[in-house]
């Protein structure tokens, strides 16, 4: 309610459409044929990344920004590699969050100069050659699950948090270990928390997010 007031109170910008999960989401746009979607990643009864995904299926053209609670430090990253055009932490300056809608409407991409900076040194890493890392073989889903366990969240609370079986989480647990080469629960948990608290990276002049 809160953004919805914020965007209604600009001159340029207004509120054609609400929704609490992904399906009313889903009919609201069909219905109201939006100039930009903003998504937050936790929604009623559904998962905000799989929405994201489903808008970009059924409607190519219309941007996609992420406006959430969750750390862009794994979730940015997902949410564009899903199809989102940008991504916002809630508690960002309003004015960034405007700035935000604005730059995904004119046809740009947001995201914090973290990111920017992250995503940099990621594109530098492929273009120099050095190996990938094992990091990249994980699905989106299985690095959600990673970084929950990285928070110390048991597998009941993050089937529940993804709205997954108990049965599913755990399929995605030996996964992960299948592919991260870790042998038991405990080496799972030590990777998670020590990849989940890693150091941000330097962020990049005030110019480097216009580039």
């Amino acid at each position: 309610m809160g953004i919805a007031q914020l965007i209604r109170h600009q001159p340029d910008l207004m509120v054609c459409a609400q929704a609490e999960d992904a399906p009313e989401a889903l009919d609201a746009i069909a219905a109201s044929l939006p100039d930009l979607a903003v998504v937050d990643l936790s929604l009623k009864s559904s998962d905000g990344l799989e929405l994201v995904k489903n808008i970009k299926a059924r409607y190519p053209r219309l941007p996609v920004l992420v406006l959430s609670v969750h750390s862009e430090a794994l979730y940015a990253e997902l949410a564009l590699r899903a199809g989102a055009k940008g991504y916002v932490m809630k508690n960002e300056p309003l004015n960034h969050i405007l700035a935000a809608i604005r730059r995904v409407l004119a046809g740009g991409v947001y995201v914090s100069d973290m990111m920017t900076a992250k995503l940099l040194q990621h594109q530098a890493r492929k273009q120099d050659g050095v190996a990938a890392s094992p990091l990249d073989r994980l699905t989106d889903r299985e690095r959600q699950v990673l970084h929950l366990i990285g928070q110390w969240h048991t597998t009941r609370q993050i089937a529940a948090k993804l709205r997954l079986s108990i049965k599913t989480v755990e399929h995605y647990r030996e996964k992960i270990k299948e592919k991260l080469d870790l042998d038991s629960a405990s080496e799972l948990v030590q990777y998670a928390v020590r990849w989940t608290q890693r150091p941000a990276p330097e962020a990049p002049g005030p110019d480097a997010r216009d580039a």
